[in-house]
């Protein structure tokens, strides 16, 4: 296909609703493409902005040749902008982006050139979230023939990604308008993945950057009505029985509805925090789905904490998953650095780490399956057999400047110490790493290392205290101690503040 100005590599869509003051970031990463502006079009689809979004977008597109705007009447909801803003493109590719988030430099032409190379209808792109969680597991590494039987796609069903505009048209992939609104994206990306003759995962670079603004603006943001919500809920397993049989792969592709959309609303401070009407109402939604739509498969292969509050779940004991949430809440990781140091080019990092309880190390049953012992009774699924979760440990390193982060190489051994007739579980484990090839060699900033420990069904991260910095990309690493940097500093204030004549300075 000829490239120009009529049929540009990709378009990018953006519906933008009351956005004026949020759209700096994205406007300028899109300025920053290592793309050529002539290559891509930006087409920004406004829902009937009230404030300056209609008048600063105008102004943009005035500027640049290659961004459009379309000004529509207000639908209150992103699917009717982005069809729209796909029947207008005019790119081999859509991208779709919204207000408040940003591209990193070269993301578009990187995602362009991975879907070219493996003539590819999807291309997903590794993402660093702000303020809200995006997918981990799925961006261990490059992936480019992804399917939902050998890869964990089904953790990214927002649409922030690389579609092939021939592909969506085929087949009419479009975003459901109208009732139910939630999870539109759910519905259109499910219904993508299925059909997709290729898929492509881009993890060596970090394409995406996803914001959650705390200022309430966006409108999918807001509350969710737990009705609507799960009709949204159950039209997307419509989709997924439609295409696939009754089987492993299906329980596989509802364990992730089950796991994110139903299970993680009824655990830890989500549900503690929630209003007790509200929250009757979900555990309603859910426990009739629960019934209705899940084989047990679905729910017999999760780690055990979530097969006990699915199984608290089905049978309504609401009072019980509040306790287990409140209890749920003192979980946290704990992790010990023993040795860090730089050799040349080499990082290597000694450290361990385990999940707390409060102050407490967690409990773990000692008949060979590492249990948690939870405050609240619950019985397996009948004739299925809970599976050892011996868990695991990950060192990830998170670059400051940026939040994108990256798994490096780490060996773990598992230390089970006996307490009674119960067991603590200790990960130790050791990270030698050349930290100048790491991340395509794109080093440059600070990093702060961080023990991943994952067992159970818990997933927490805590900080090793251990900054990594980088004066430029490719630079020998320098190792920063945390603790030893703070506890100076706070000898010197001791020091200053004992001197004779010196007295604190009172606050005016």
């Amino acid at each position: 296909m000829a490239i120009g100005a009529d049929s540009p590599k990709v378009s990018v869509v953006v519906p933008t609703h009351n956005c004026a003051p949020h759209l700096d970031r994205l406007v300028t990463s899109l300025e920053r493409q290592s793309l050529p502006p002539g290559e891509f079009e930006v087409i920004f689809a406004d829902d009937g902005s009230r404030d300056d979004t209609p008048q600063l977008l105008d102004e943009l597109a005035a500027r640049h040749p290659h961004f459009r705007v379309l000004h529509l009447e207000n639908s209150g909801w992103p699917s009717r902008p982005r069809n729209l803003g796909v029947e207008q493109a005019r790119g081999e590719y859509v991208f779709f982006a919204d207000d408040d988030d940003w591209f990193a430099d070269e993301a578009l032409e990187r995602l362009y050139a991975c879907a070219r190379t493996n003539d590819a209808d999807i291309v997903v792109g590794k993402m660093a979230g702000h303020g809200r969680s995006v997918p981990r597991e799925l961006f261990r590494q490059n992936r480019f023939d992804a399917t939902l039987a050998n890869a964990p796609l089904v953790d990214s069903m927002t649409c922030h990604k690389l579609f092939r505009r021939s592909f969506l048209d085929k087949h009419e992939l479009r975003f459901p308008e109208g009732m139910p609104r939630r999870l539109e994206d759910h519905r259109m990306v499910i219904r993508a993945y299925l059909l997709s003759e290729r898929t492509c995962v881009l993890s060596d670079y970090t394409c995406y950057h996803h914001y959650r603004r705390t200022d309430g603006g966006n409108v999918t943001a807001t509350r969710l009505d737990p009705a609507e919500y799960y009709d949204g809920l159950r039209e997307a397993l419509d989709i997924i029985d439609a295409h696939i049989p009754p089987g492993p792969l299906r329980d596989r592709v509802h364990r992730r509805w089950l796991r994110h959309e139903m299970i993680d609303r009824l655990r830890g401070r989500r549900l503690t925090e929630a209003p007790t009407e509200w929250l009757d109402q979900v555990a309603a939604e859910i426990r009739q789905i629960l019934r209705d739509r899940f084989a047990p498969g679905v729910a017999a292969s999760l780690p055990p904490l979530l097969r006990a509050i699915a199984y608290l779940a089905e049978q309504g004991r609401v009072a019980d998953l509040r306790r287990l949430a409140e209890w749920e809440s003192g979980v946290r990781a704990q992790a010990t650095v023993h040795r860090g140091k730089v050799s040349g080019p080499m990082l290597t990092v000694n450290f361990s780490a385990q999940l707390l309880v409060g102050n407490k190390p967690m409990r773990f049953s000692a008949d060979g399956r590492d249990l948690p012992v939870i405050p609240v009774d619950w019985v397996a699924v009948p004739g299925v057999e809970v599976a050892a979760t011996a868990g695991k440990v990950d060192l990830v390193a998170r670059r400051e400047e940026t939040q994108e982060e990256i798994f490096l190489p780490v060996t773990v051994e598992i230390e089970r110490v006996p307490v009674g007739n119960q067991l603590k579980i200790r990960y130790r484990a050791v990270a030698e790493v050349d930290f100048t090839t790491v991340n395509g060699g794109r080093t440059r900033g600070t990093w702060q290392l961080r023990a991943r420990v994952s067992s159970a069904g818990w997933t927490r991260d805590v900080g090793l205290a251990l900054p990594v910095s980088c004066a430029v990309d490719g630079a020998r690493p320098r190792v920063h101690n945390d603790r030893s940097f703070w506890s100076r500093l706070r000898r010197a204030a001791r020091r200053f503040i004992s001197r004779p004549g010196t007295r604190p300075v009172s606050a005016r």
